[in-house]
C-alpha cells in the first residue's frame, strides 16, 4: 500500500475545487440488448465519448472473484510487490505514471492480455481469473464495437472488431488501485487528467466514487460507482478513425478519504503496424480528413513521450489554410 506522510502528500496534485454536480443522469446507460442499441451508442459517443453498459453478460461472479484476488495481491508486502517490477512497461508500479513526470495516488499492475508474459509474481488462480475475464470483456467489447459499425453505416460491420481481434492487436489490460487517502489529501489526483490513445476502454471498478469525465464544456462530472456495470471509454484511434464524430473523453480518478477504489481496465488496441485514419466510407462527398494517418506504432510512442493532460492528437490534426498563413 502506498503511505506517506502529510510532507510528502504535498508534492501530489490537489484540485483546488471541485464543484458538486447533479449531472448524473447526463451519463448515458445503454442496454447492450437494447434493439435501439446501436443508435444509442452511436449518441453516447458522440456526445460524451463516454456511456454505462448494462445486460452486458459477463458474470458478476467472475468480476468479484478478480476485484478480491486483486485487493489480495496489492495488501502484499511491498517487498513481495516490488518483485513483479520489471524493467520494462509491464508489471507492477506505484506513485509514477509513464516516464515524464507524473504522479498519481495509485499503485497498479500492467499486463499484456496474452498473459503468456504475465509475472512470476502472480498466483495461479488469479492468472486463471485474469484470463476468463479479458477473454469475456474481449468478447462484449468485439459485440459493442460491431453495433457502433452498425449504427454508423459501417460495412463490413467487423472493421473496428477485427482490429482487436487480431492475433497481433497491441491491447493491455490494468489494474489500478487507490488506496484511501489521508484527510488532508482530499481531492488529491488518484490519476490525472488523459485520454486514452487506444480505440476503446472497458472500465469496471469497485463500489467507490472517484471517477470524472469531462462534458464538451469543460465541465467535470463525478460518475457514481456501478460495480455491476462496465463503462466504455472512446480512444484516440476511435476519434480520428470516425473523423472526429466520435469524441476520446478526457477524464481522471480522485481518490477517496474514506474507501480504497479498484478499477479494471481493458485498454483495446489495434496491431502495431496498424495504419490509423479516417474510414473513407464515413467522409461525407468533399469531406477531408481532420488528421493525418499514422501507424498505431507512431502514436503509441508519441503518447509514451508525452504528459498525461497533453493534447495528444494535436501533433496529428491537419493544419488548415488559415493556420499555415
Amino acid at each position: 500500500m502506498v503511505v506517506l506522510s502529510q510532507t510528502a502528500l504535498n508534492h501530489y496534485s490537489l484540485i483546488k475545487t471541485c464543484k458538486p454536480t447533479s449531472l448524473f443522469t447526463e451519463i448515458p446507460v445503454i442496454d447492450l440488448k437494447h434493439p435501439q442499441a446501436k443508435s444509442l451508442i452511436v449518441d453516447a459517443c458522440h456526445e460524451f465519448g463516454f456511456f454505462k453498459l448494462v445486460n452486458h453478460g459477463v458474470s458478476l461472479e467472475l468480476m468479484s472473484n478478480l476485484e478480491t484476488l486483486t485487493t489480495n495481491f496489492f495488501n502484499l508486502p511491498q517487498s513481495e510487490k516490488d518483485k513483479a517490477a520489471p524493467p520494462n512497461p509491464f508489471g507492477y508500479g506505484n506513485k509514477r505514471i509513464g516516464p515524464n513526470g507524473d504522479i498519481g495516488w495509485i499503485e497498479y499492475l500492467l499486463l499484456n492480455t496474452t498473459f503468456h508474459k504475465s509475472l512470476p509474481i502472480i498466483h495461479p488462480d488469479f492468472r486463471c481469473d485474469l484470463e476468463e475475464y479479458v477473454t469475456e470483456v474481449k468478447r462484449m467489447s468485439y459485440q459493442v464495437l460491431e453495433l457502433m459499425a452498425d449504427g454508423l453505416g459501417i460495412e463490413p460491420r467487423n472493421v473496428l472488431s477485427k482490429l482487436l481481434k487480431d492475433e497481433k492487436s497491441d491491447s493491455c489490460f490494468r489494474l489500478n488501485y487507490y488506496p484511501p487517502c489521508p484527510e488532508g489529501g482530499r481531492n488529491l489526483i488518484g490519476f490525472g487528467e488523459h485520454t486514452d490513445p487506444q480505440i476503446i476502454s472497458v472500465l469496471r471498478s469497485n463500489n467507490t466514487t472517484g471517477l470524472q469525465i469531462c462534458l464538451r464544456d469543460g465541465t467535470w462530472v463525478s460518475v457514481p460507482p456501478d460495480h455491476s456495470s462496465f463503462f466504455i471509454n472512446v480512444g484516440d484511434a476511435l476519434q480520428v478513425m470516425t473523423n472526429g464524430r466520435f469524441r476520446s473523453v478526457k477524464h481522471r480518478v480522485l481518490a477517496d478519504t474514506n474507501k480504497s477504489r479498484i478499477s479494471m481496465i481493458y485498454f483495446g488496441g489495434p496491431a502495431l503496424n496498424e495504419k490509423i485514419e479516417a474510414l473513407p466510407c464515413l467522409l461525407k462527398e468533399g469531406e477531408e480528413s481532420l488528421y493525418e494517418h499514422f501507424t498505431w506504432f507512431e502514436y503509441k510512442k508519441s503518447a509514451y513521450r508525452s504528459r498525461l493532460a497533453d493534447h495528444r492528437l494535436g501533433l496529428f490534426e491537419k493544419k488548415t489554410a488559415a493556420q499555415l498563413s
